[in-house]
């Protein structure tokens, strides 16, 4: 009896948080690793991550974002591509848009595309926000994509990264009697931030979107857990861990007080900006437009990783009581 051929997926950053997770999640699972090969792009295959791949089962190939010419024999063959790009490696909008194309035009049956938020920030916001281009440039990539009329597509919409929390903005304070504190320029009680475990979870949204292909065609899946203030983040950290979060609380800064601090720690002025700007489309206008998750969530098998499990589990948190 001849074993049926394995369908292809091609996966880029897969030595990042959320192709990491696809790979993980692909091949982790019996019926995915029985019915996929995952290509596991980088530009590296010696380094340890990528090698790291190569043990759990995936087959490293090897091309540049940026060179077309490169993508061509990786894809070819794919069912499915997972695509995403890296902004702030270059910070580069126009860059990081012409990535997102290159994926688009070689690719042939498949394309499942990482971005963040919900359309064109500087329209939905009636231009208001006109500096956060790491989301826009991916944004203008799925309107590119979707001029294609031969090249199916689903869009995948990350939400906030939970590994953003722990020990970079809720932290002690450095004055005593340190005090643990979230401090971000949006009102701690009312600002609703969707938020997602994107190196365990990412795979998990994308490979219910691959096994739901015809239901997700055209649609933007929007990946998170739930919505949660940061109020709310802060009153988990209390409850999980006492000792350390006694007397721990949310803050409302001023913007120009949260670029000082980002200027502190040696971000530029630019840079400064575009965070700010991400934080203000929280609170002004909704990360997902102020979209429920529930239609999202339907399609997954696989329970999702709550603020409160990522707290318990989070390295960074793990010495604290």
């Amino acid at each position: 009896m001849t074993m049926p051929s394995k369908k292809i997926l091609v996966v880029f950053g897969a030595t990042g948080g959320q192709g990491g997770s696809v790979v993980q999640s692909f091949l982790s699972d019996r019926i995915t690793a029985f019915q996929f090969t995952v290509k596991a792009v980088t530009r590296d295959p010696s380094k340890p991550s990528a090698q790291a791949l190569v043990a759990k089962g995936a087959e490293t190939v090897v091309a540049d974002l940026s060179d077309k010419s490169s993508l061509r024999p990786v894809l070819k063959g794919a069912y499915a591509v997972f695509s995403v790009t890296k902004f702030w490696e270059h910070c580069d909008a126009d860059k990081e848009r012409q990535q997102g194309k290159n994926v688009a035009d070689v690719s042939q049956l498949y394309l499942i595309g990482s971005r963040h938020s919900a359309p064109n920030l500087e329209h939905v916001s009636h231009g208001a926000l006109t500096q956060c281009h790491h989301f826009d440039s991916k944004a203008d990539v799925e309107d590119y994509i979707r001029t294609l009329p031969s090249l199916p597509a689903t869009f995948f919409l990350a939400g906030f990264f939970m590994s953003i929390i722990p020990g970079k903005t809720l932290r002690p304070s450095p004055q005593p009697p340190h005090t643990y504190t979230l401090n971000l320029p949006i009102p701690p009680a009312t600002t609703p931030i969707p938020m997602l475990n994107h190196q365990d979870d990412t795979g998990k949204f994308v490979k219910a979107i691959l096994l739901n292909r015809e239901k997700t065609l055209g649609k933007r899946i929007l990946g998170a857990t739930a919505y949660y203030t940061p109020a709310e983040i802060v009153d988990t950290f209390r409850e999980v861990k006492p000792e350390a979060g006694k007397g721990a609380q949310a803050v409302e800064i001023g913007h120009d007080v949260f670029k000082a601090g980002l200027g502190k720690a040696g971000v530029g002025e630019a840079v400064q900006e575009e965070l700010l700007q991400n934080f203000r489309l929280l609170s002004e206008f909704g990360y997902f437009g102020g979209e429920g998750l529930e239609e999202s969530h339907k399609i997954l098998s696989e329970p999702l990783t709550t603020w409160k499990e990522y707290v318990q589990r989070t390295p960074v948190f793990a010495d604290l009581k």
